[in-house]
């Protein structure tokens, strides 16, 4: 009996951690900012930061978890059709997954570090190929956007981009390793300090 309220006990505290860091994800998404020399449909978001930190103390599962409410919770606000937030979502857990499995097998700041860099990696590649084959396409058809218009943005932010592989190289790729890099280099500093109040 006493093993089973402890069980339970543990679920409900992972529980409302999750809760708590899908909330400040929540939030934090709203914070969106524009980075010069980026096209305007390219805002920055940390968001990703308390996701990683939720990913890091409760596993690779938690994170997923965390990402999908920050997204759900987004999505009555949408003005992308739900594109944006579905495509938030798999690029999200393209970064968390890899950096939380490998910093599952190696609890330790090298370990922190390697899981970062794979996650950064994975991030960047997938967003590149899911833009490319995926997102571009069906905001083409979804939302009537012309293949022009959205070139023109790019070319606008970046006169190098006067194609959609030059869209991919010169926005999408930079942008992603730029963003990957602020949240990985943010959660490395405050990871440590928060950890001791996530286990308790």
């Amino acid at each position: 009996m006493m093993k089973t309220q402890t069980v339970k006990q543990v679920k409900v505290h992972s529980l409302v951690k999750i809760a708590l860091l899908a909330a400040i994800a929540s939030i934090v998404m709203y914070a969106e900012f524009m980075i010069p020399m980026m096209p305007v449909f390219l805002k920055m978001d940390l968001s990703e930061i308390p996701i990683l930190i939720g990913t890091f103390a409760l596993g690779p599962a938690a994170g997923v978890v965390i990402e999908l409410i920050k997204n759900l919770v987004h999505m009555p606000s949408t003005s992308t059709s739900f594109i944006g937030e579905i495509a938030n979502f798999f690029v999200g857990i393209a970064f968390i997954i890899p950096a939380g499995y490998i910093y599952r097998a190696k609890k330790n700041r090298n370990g922190a570090i390697l899981g970062l860099v794979a996650g950064t990696i994975c991030m960047t590649t997938f967003a590149s190929i899911l833009n490319y084959f995926v997102l571009i396409p069906l905001y083409q058809t979804v939302l009537g956007l012309p293949m022009d218009a959205i070139i023109g943005m790019g070319t606008k932010a970046n006169a190098a981009i006067v194609d959609l592989k030059t869209l991919i190289v010169f926005a999408f790729i930079p942008f992603n390793l730029l963003k990957s890099i602020i949240i990985s280099t943010v959660t490395l500093f405050i990871y440590k300090k928060l950890s001791p109040i996530l286990h308790k």
